[in-house]
């Protein structure tokens, strides 16, 4: 079984890639000009960004067309979303608890959400959830 390394990125390079995502496949033009207008970056400066995703592994060359690359993403949103979660919960010993706080406090988690979240955690499979009651006692 093959593994997939995980990327870690920054966060330009975070804005690059959601960029790629959402166009699929494109060119370092196209995804410069995906990028809000208010702050886009020069071309060469996303050209710079691109080629280092591309040595990270978190972006390959598909083709040449003219003068112009054409890149498509290989690190999913999802798979960069999940790494981004647990370096921030790294930084809480692993503990979701400051963070739903937190995000209860300012708004951004309502008791919807809370609802939403409790019927998954039902739908989780047994040894899951008993793994992560073993561990809190």
């Amino acid at each position: 079984m093959i593994k997939k390394k995980s990327v870690k990125l920054t966060r330009f390079e975070l804005e690059v890639m959601s960029a790629l995502w959402d166009l699929g496949i494109a060119s370092v033009r196209e995804i410069q000009e995906q990028l809000p207008d208010q702050k886009r970056p020069a071309y060469t400066t996303v050209q710079t960004i691109v080629y280092r995703l591309e040595e990270k592994g978190a972006v390959r060359r598909l083709k040449k067309i003219g003068n112009a690359h054409i890149f498509e993403p290989i690190v999913t949103r999802k798979a960069a979303h999940h790494r981004l979660i647990h370096e921030l919960l790294d930084l809480f010993d692993g503990s979701a608890r400051p963070l739903m706080a937190h995000l209860v406090e300012i708004g951004k988690l309502t008791l919807d959400d809370i609802r939403e979240l409790e019927g998954d955690l039902v739908e989780q499979p047994e040894n899951k959830t008993e793994k992560k009651s073993a561990r809190r006692r």
